[in-house]
């Protein structure tokens, strides 16, 4: 069945209501997406290192080599660039590949597949060839991972054209978000974020798509306008709840996906609270944080009460020990902290 006329029951924006419907763990989410994409269409095959262990991708693949056979569903060998030309390959010629990495820094080793081929092949023949391609990591940090396991590489790809980004927060979106990328006809990167895994939210049964470039509200406010994906803004928001208690009146916004990113959300947020705090789990510099900053210096200045304040990664590798762990990733008091000077409290 085609994905068009098979994929869709609902094209919902917001998040569901968390009192209302099943609960359903994070991992298990993205599981049941896939499960649902292999049953659907016989094009679709996960492939990736460990896809097939006992730990199944953080329990991301849990038993679908049991339930969809060892032919949709098999591990890859240690060489990384040579199965994302096959996945590419295999794109261009009618299948959709899941191509799943442990962390984002395995995938800078097959940079030249994805940046060179993969995002540029419906380009370069005048949109005879499409790469229905998903690249899938889960972001790390703790336990000691270091600067060479713990990487958000989310800035680095958003330079590049003809790739979508996906960062999801809960485990509706994670669902959703990972039928529509399975679904797509372009190369999309799904990036979840490990300390994730264990979310629990309500997630409804059967197919349905979160689409790409709808951010949505996980709070409304009137002082100042939060943005970012991922669990970056999940610390965000917790952040806001705690400062409601101080006053302070946060507008936290999801962006979901960042290529395409929705701009007309953070503008309409803009024109209300005048200050923007944009989030990521990656690096401050020349990413996420630097590019839609630089969007509201060009687009939406007439709005800006104050200046553009960022919070992601200082200009330094990552750490491997648990005490300066503390020190390098950003958690609720240093959000809050910045928000109280933002609103001058």
């Amino acid at each position: 069945m085609p994905w068009d006329e098979g994929l869709v029951n609902s094209l919902v924006y917001d998040a569901p209501d968390p009192n209302e419907g099943r609960v359903l763990g994070y991992a298990q989410a993205v599981n049941e997406a896939l499960s649902l994409a292999l049953d659907h269409d016989p094009a679709v095959f996960v492939t990736g290192q460990g896809v097939d262990d006992p730990t199944a991708m953080f329990g991301v693949t849990k038993g679908l080599q049991e339930k969809f056979n060892a032919g949709r569903v098999f591990d890859s060998p240690l060489s990384e660039e040579g199965m994302m030309g096959i996945c590419t390959g295999a794109a261009m010629h009618g299948m959709r590949p899941v191509f799943m990495h442990n962390r984002p820094d395995f995938i800078l080793l097959a940079f030249n597949q994805l940046v060179t081929h993969a995002a540029k092949m419906h380009y370069m023949d005048n949109g005879q060839t499409t790469v229905p391609l998903v690249v899938w990591a889960a972001i790390g940090r703790g336990w000691g991972s270091g600067a060479q396991h713990s990487q958000s590489i989310q800035g680095l790809l958003l330079t590049v054209p003809g790739l979508k980004i996906v960062m999801p927060s809960t485990p509706y979106d994670a669902k959703g978000l990972m039928l529509s990328a399975i679904a797509d006809n372009n190369p999309v990167l799904v990036f979840e974020h490990r300390w994730l895994m264990k979310k629990e939210g309500v997630v409804p049964e059967g197919m349905y798509r979160v689409p790409f470039g709808k951010g949505v509200y996980r709070r409304r406010g009137k002082d100042l306008t939060i943005v970012g994906a991922s669990h970056a803004l999940e610390l965000s928001l917790q952040a806001a709840n705690k400062l409601a208690a101080e006053g302070i009146d946060a507008e936290v916004i999801d962006l979901r996906t960042l290529k395409p990113l929705d701009e007309e959300i953070i503008a309409a947020s803009l024109q209300k609270t005048g200050r923007l705090l944009v989030v990521d789990t990656g690096w401050a510099m020349g990413g996420v944080c630097a590019e839609i900053g630089c969007l509201a210096a060009e687009k939406w200045f007439e709005h800006l009460k104050g200046p553009v304040r960022r919070i992601g990664l200082p200009d330094i590798p990552h750490p491997a020990g648990y005490t300066l762990e503390q020190f390098f990733y950003p958690d609720v008091a240093r959000i809050s902290q910045t928000i109280r000077e933002m609103c001058g409290k």
